[in-house]
């Protein structure tokens, strides 16, 4: 958890103090990397809705599969890394925001974004114990993946709608 929270802050500050800008002076990039993440999301949306028509449960790992503290990181580590949206949402979306802040305050929005994501991994963590009973039952599943995918496919409509009208 805590691992994700800093990896999150080091991207949004990424994005935050340079990778907005960079991308600014590259319409033509910031576009193709905009429609490619309308792409991505619209195919995870319709995936999540094709799960959502089949019922699933939660098959939690039983408590002798114990990942070592190395195993543990470095699989959160691809998790975050290898997620194309962790860079729309925190590199390109969250650090063109921070980086139209006057000078002064892009350091307080990074500590801001990057306090907001630890509070949200932390909350993510925690209530996953919690959620579990919840999402043993298949209807739970069905119902947070069609979640997932509407709102998947409501932000790629926004997304390739943006590119469409140039931002």
């Amino acid at each position: 958890m805590l691992f994700c929270a800093v990896l999150d802050g080091a991207l949004i500050a990424a994005g935050v103090l340079g990778m907005a800008q960079a991308l600014s002076g590259r319409p033509g990039l910031a576009r193709a990397l905009a429609l490619a993440g309308a792409v991505f999301l619209a195919a995870y949306g319709v995936r999540a809705l094709r799960r959502a028509r089949t019922p699933q449960h939660l098959r939690a790992a039983e408590g002798n599969a114990v990942l070592g503290r190395g195993a543990a990181v470095a699989q959160a580590a691809a998790f975050t890394l290898l997620n194309p949206h962790v860079y729309l949402d925190t590199v390109l979306l969250v650090g063109s925001i921070g980086a139209q802040q006057p000078g002064v305050l892009r350091g307080w929005f990074v500590a801001g974004a990057s306090m907001a994501s630890m509070l949200w991994f932390g909350l993510l963590g925690y209530g996953a114990r919690w959620l579990a009973p919840w999402f043993a039952r298949p209807r739970a599943w069905q119902m947070l993946d069609g979640l997932i995918g509407l709102t998947m496919m409501m932000l790629a409509a926004i997304l390739a709608g943006r590119v469409v009208t140039g931002f």
